[in-house]
């Protein structure tokens, strides 16, 4: 009874593991589209590092210093272009080239094909983040404290599970590839100025507004658990879930596996 039991259980983490594997070998065999994600984020804020590494902390950057908070912003965008962006515009491509329709017709279940995606997407954000708090330390940026990590963890995961979501759900209503890149950046480059990605936002009036938006939450809770304590943004974690649950929603509503006739 107990073989039987355990057997979907045994099939179904074989195929999660040969899913990732996959993504991982697409990915690495795509040279010139690893090197620039990880890039990328590299030389921004290897940039902001040679411009702002002697501003000292003040109102301006929330108590921070403009680099501390730079650290943390950027590494947020590394995570959006990892779990939004990139996933958004891979999944348009693979429907119009037929790929996922075949993928329909394996014995693999699509919450495994997904769940794949989602632990690929993390592996990539882990490594950027890593490489951009990296680079932070070479400025000066102090890393965080052992106490530090948990809240930087739950927030990571959480943070990217939900851009995954948002992503599989815009993936969901671009019609073809050619559209999506303009699609996914007509949604994501005004919101990230907005949310103080590149430049912090001194409007009360703005703040509030993107504050219910899930950018400027994901930086926040960043800042918090990275440059200042270890204690978990509740409120900012909230408004990731519930935009997460609503990607999740229009996915499941509206993902089709099939190409959409022209």
């Amino acid at each position: 009874m107990n073989t039987t039991t355990h057997r979907p259980l045994h099939r179904d983490l074989t195929l999660l593991r040969h899913q990732i594997r996959y993504e991982q070998l697409s990915f690495w065999r795509n040279p010139q589209s690893a090197f620039f994600t990880f890039v990328f984020p590299v030389v921004i804020i290897t940039i902001f590092g040679a411009l702002f590494h002697d501003v000292p902390a003040g109102p301006y950057f929330q108590g921070l210093s403009a680099l501390q908070y730079y650290v943390c912003t950027i590494a947020g965008l590394s995570v959006l272009g990892s779990c939004y962006s990139q996933l958004a515009i891979v999944l348009s491509t693979r429907r119009q080239d037929g790929i996922l329709k075949r993928v329909r017709a394996t014995p693999l279940p699509s919450s495994m094909y997904f769940i794949g995606l989602l632990a690929h997407c993390i592996m990539v954000s882990v490594v950027t983040v890593s490489l951009i708090v990296g680079i932070g330390s070479l400025f000066g940026v102090p890393l965080p404290g052992h106490a530090q990590w948990p809240a930087i963890v739950v927030t990571l995961v959480l943070g990217a599970a939900s851009f995954c979501a948002l992503g599989v759900g815009v993936a969901s209503l671009i019609r073809n590839a050619e559209a999506a890149p303009a699609v996914v950046q007509f949604v994501l480059f005004p919101l990230l100025f907005v949310s103080g990605t590149y430049l912090p936002i001194q409007s009360d009036l703005l703040n509030g507004i993107t504050s219910a938006l899930p950018v400027k939450p994901f930086n926040e809770s960043l800042l918090g658990a990275f440059a200042r304590d270890a204690d978990l943004a509740w409120q900012n974690l909230g408004v990731l879930l519930l935009w997460g649950a609503a990607g999740a929603v229009v996915a499941i509503r509206r993902f089709r596996w099939d190409p959409r006739p022209s």
